[in-house]
């Protein structure tokens, strides 16, 4: 069963200037931010607990260039699973699967959107090979990705 969604928290002008400053940079102190937005460290300390708490912040993260991982193409790889193959089941075993970054159980015709990082075109081929031979996969549309647009996370933060 899904828990129920939390009401989304209000936000003032200050938390959307708190968040836009953690965005950019996670690691700022109390007192940076409080300096940013004209609050003391311990009134801004407090805020960004409260933003914690309601879940507007989720997390501090680190973002990794997936170059490191020596990937060097991506592809959108659209999955229908196999009749009678459990959805949880192919869901954790995504796991196994080095090549697989991100993974999206979608509508429509395709069960799963998946999104793949390999060395290249052979990669992908034995990435699409690995999720048919072993993960329940009965079709596959994949396609590479030529250049991502990069869009400001904190553009709908009015």
């Amino acid at each position: 069963m899904t828990p129920p969604i939390p009401p989304a928290p209000s936000l003032d002008g200050v938390d959307r200037a708190l968040l836009r400053l953690l965005a950019r940079d996670a690691r700022a102190t109390y007192q940076e931010l409080g300096q940013a937005v004209r609050l003391s460290a311990n009134a801004t300390a407090e805020r960004v607990r409260r933003l914690r708490r309601e879940g507007a912040i989720q997390a501090y993260t680190v973002d990794i260039d997936p170059g490191v991982h020596g990937h060097a193409l991506f592809a959108l790889t659209d999955v229908k699973l196999r009749e009678g193959v459990d959805r949880r089941h192919f869901e954790e075993s995504l796991a196994e699967l080095e090549h697989v970054i991100r993974a999206a159980h979608v509508t429509g015709e395709y069960d799963y959107q998946l999104t793949l990082g390999c060395r290249d075109t052979a990669d992908l081929e034995t990435a699409v090979d690995r999720l048919k031979d072993s993960h329940g996969v009965r079709e596959v549309n994949s396609r590479v990705v030529l250049s991502e647009v990069t869009l400001d996370p904190l553009r709908t933060l009015v």
